[in-house]
């Protein structure tokens, strides 16, 4: 076996590796601190202290404050800064996009039923896929319609499906879907490094300078947060849609992957609710009734 493919094989291994468990970490994170703000006890009259609550872990019990107002200065100084995960996620994931499908561009991108071009225009297309929609995803947020739920959202959807439709006419079945999830898990990066990590930094720096830090900076954030929240289920699918062919290569791939990305992000709110201790059955099981519709839409436009 020669020295680079060989070399190239060990690489993706090791990357493929450090993608899932950076991702695992990532998402573990998400959920967990989501789950502990809509579990907080926020019936509290206190000029410090936002909401809290207990966990058990380990046989241990802890006591979790959010809090108004910055802690003491010297635990500013030891603060524990969840972005690596988010930040390596993103790093092997577009290693192994290079690795893999840019430096196999003319068979895994480019798809001669669908579309006959160069593999150097397949990379170009795929690369501004990916910041032209960082840029409009952020635009949106930047936008008043963030402040419409069901308007940011239902443009959010429109968005989607024409950009996955695009994609399917552009690469090969499995790329396209692929890309999709490339540009959802982008755009979750994004938030971390363009929004949520930088405004939790100026708001550690009003801290350290014993200022009233700016709570629009943490609203911010959070709604960001909330975004990828609900956004990981879409993404964990497509990371694993290779394992599913059935569906990658249907002639309606486009409209069966915004049929999940709807049915996964109903699940996922059903779950937030939950944790906030709002009880919602009926949704869960509309997502559950959406997804066996879907199996047997799919079985019938095969």
């Amino acid at each position: 076996m020669e020295f680079l493919p060989y070399t190239i094989k060990w690489l993706e291994v090791i990357l493929r590796w450090g993608h899932v468990l950076f991702a695992i970490l990532w998402v573990g994170n998400s959920f967990l601190f989501n789950y502990l703000d809509n579990n907080l006890n926020k019936n509290i009259t206190s000029d410090d202290i936002d909401g809290e609550g207990y966990l058990m872990h380990s046989g241990f019990f802890y006591k979790l404050s959010r809090l108004k107002t910055s802690p003491p200065q010297d635990y500013l100084n030891r603060l524990v800064i969840f972005k690596w995960q988010s930040y390596l996620t993103f790093v092997t994931g577009m290693l192994l996009l290079v690795v893999i499908y840019y430096y196999n561009a003319g068979v895994l991108m480019v798809d001669k039923r669908v579309l006959l071009i160069p593999p150097s225009y397949a990379i170009i297309i795929s690369l501004l896929s990916l910041i032209i929609s960082w840029f409009v995803y952020d635009l949106l947020c930047k936008s008043k319609l963030i402040e419409n739920n069901v308007l940011f959202i239902s443009t959010g959807i429109i968005l989607l499906a024409i950009v996955s439709f695009g994609l399917t006419k552009l690469f090969g079945p499995k790329f396209a879907i692929l890309s999709v999830g490339l540009i959802i898990g982008s755009n979750m990066f994004g938030n971390v490094f363009t929004v949520i990590i930088p405004n939790q930094m100026n708001i550690i720096s009003s801290s350290e300078r014993g200022e009233k830090f700016d709570m629009s900076l943490s609203l911010a954030a959070k709604q960001r947060s909330i975004h990828n929240n609900y956004s990981t289920f879409l993404v964990l699918f497509i990371m694993l849609s290779g394992h599913s062919s059935f569906l990658v290569y249907h002639q309606y791939n486009w409209l069966i992957l915004c049929a999940i990305a709807v049915i996964s992000g109903v699940a996922r709110h059903y779950f937030n609710l939950r944790g906030r201790n709002i009880h919602r059955l009926y949704i869960l099981i509309s997502s559950i009734i959406a997804l066996i519709v879907l199996a047997v839409l799919v079985l019938l436009f095969k």
